[in-house]
């Protein structure tokens, strides 16, 4: 079945692709592991360079890889030209700390000399999402390239487009043939490329359904995997919060990317003494947003990436409204052309809503009001998703204490959660396991070696 690129914006179909056949894959997964080899032993500073080649030609070409970006999933035009930005801000990182994230540890030991030293796995599969087609590719690609691996990259079916970009990206940057490949293939044959004995290791962003296929087949094959699945993240407002930077940073991260981001903040949850002020002054803030065509700089909300996501989560605002949800303003999808969506606004959510437990993928604001500060940690740790968190207060010190007892991979305190090159992200719970970005995110896919010399 051909993929599509289809522009969310308008329905209509931009291009066709055929997936490739069993002999392309056959050449492709054979290229990575001959590329692998010669690829690793060069220097760290070598391969360190190349990267940071990748992250200039990333710059030079900003524009109009945005432009690939918006067409193909729908993101404002000016997010995607800072996701851009933050695709060579990540190959900037680790072109700067690859020597010292991978130099030798010495251990004492009984030996003369040992310690630990750190070699690459070989050729890495990465299966990716669609939300930040770019992003969520490079945090990857960037530390697995520099420690020395291979990469191939099955991305989601919705964007081949940025997926042939970033291998030109690659190849255009000088990194040698066949060491990063993007595969146009359909999910059913993920789990076999998983058992091919030369690939290593497996990375996946992207739902709990794959997060456990994917997971199965590596934990057949006796493979190393890293999941980064979904999130419910919780924002916490106490009443000593400043409402005004609360608010402010509730609509960004909420709506940012039409709400289709793992680490959008989801579920607010506001004290009693200031729920009522939050949420008409959040309620004004939504009702300014104006969607539009995500090309225009003037527009605040972009459309959903694919029809079927937008049904899925209508479904989901349906259902808890019939549950007892309040509904202040949205909840359906709008009557234009493309697939946007209202941006929603739900109060009095509570157990036993979709609103309250599941992950909603869009732009969909939800308010679950708790009496006192203990209570509002209980409700943000009342899920089985463990991504992000953030706590609003004037206290920092009260703040700290605070995240520190939240059940997530990054808890903020008074700020936007977001992934950083320089600090490790990731989840717990079923938003997965490992660790991408920071000195984790390249030890995942290394073999740390014990070395004992007598």
């Amino acid at each position: 079945m051909p993929m599509q690129s289809i522009d969310p914006t308008t329905g209509q179909i931009l291009e066709g692709f055929e997936p490739i056949g069993s002999a392309a894959l056959e050449d492709a997964i054979a290229s990575a592991a001959a590329a692998a080899g010669p690829w690793s032993a060069r220097p760290v500073a070598e391969r360190a360079g190349r990267l940071r080649t990748v992250g200039a030609h990333l710059r030079e070409h900003r524009s109009d890889l945005a432009r690939v970006i918006t067409r193909e999933m729908g993101k404002l035009i000016g997010e995607a030209e800072s996701e851009v930005e933050k695709c060579a801000l990540v190959c900037d990182y680790y072109a700067d700390q690859g020597e010292r994230l991978l130099t030798d540890i010495p251990i004492d030991s009984d030996a003369s000399r040992s310690g630990v030293v750190h070699q690459p796995l070989g050729v890495l599969l990465a299966v990716m999402p669609w939300n930040f087609p770019f992003w969520q590719v490079f945090r990857c690609a960037a530390p697995a390239l520099v420690a020395g691996n291979a990469l191939l990259l099955k991305h989601a079916s919705n964007v081949p487009r940025c997926a042939l970009a970033i291998e030109r990206i690659f190849g255009e940057s000088g990194l040698p043939e066949g060491l990063f490949k993007t595969l146009l293939i359909e999910s059913g044959r993920v789990a076999d490329l998983i058992a091919d004995p030369r690939v290593r290791g497996v990375s996946l962003t992207g739902s709990e359904a794959a997060g456990r296929a994917v997971a199965e087949a590596a934990g057949r094959h006796l493979k190393k995997s890293l999941l980064e699945l979904g999130g419910s993240d919780a924002f916490v407002v106490l009443e000593d919060a400043d409402l005004d930077h609360a608010v402010e940073t509730a609509l960004r991260s909420r709506f940012m990317n039409a709400g289709q981001s793992c680490i959008a903040a989801k579920r607010f949850i506001p004290v009693r003494s200031v729920a009522d002020d939050f949420t008409q002054r959040l309620l004004a803030a939504i009702r300014e947003l104006r969607p539009g065509d995500p090309l225009d700089p003037e527009t605040t909300l972009a459309p959903m990436a694919r029809e079927d996501l937008r049904e899925e989560l209508h479904r989901q605002v349906q259902d808890s409204l019939d549950a007892g949800a309040r509904l202040l303003t949205g909840g359906h999808p709008l009557d234009q052309p493309g697939w946007f969506y209202a941006p929603t606004l739900l109060d009095g959510v509570g157990p036993g809503m979709p609103a309250y437990s599941e992950e909603l993928f869009g732009p969909v604001a939800v308010v679950i009001r708790a009496e006192d500060e203990p209570d509002a940690l209980r409700i943000a740790n009342d899920t089985r998703f463990g991504l992000g968190g953030s706590v609003w207060t004037l206290d920092t010190e009260r703040g700290e204490r605070f995240a520190r007892a939240m059940d997530c991979g990054a808890a903020f305190v008074n700020g936007l959660v977001k992934s950083d090159p320089r600090l490790p992200f990731g989840g717990v719970k079923d938003s997965g396991y490992g660790r991408e970005l920071g000195a984790p995110g390249i030890q995942e896919f290394l073999n740390a070696k014990t070395l004992w010399i007598g």
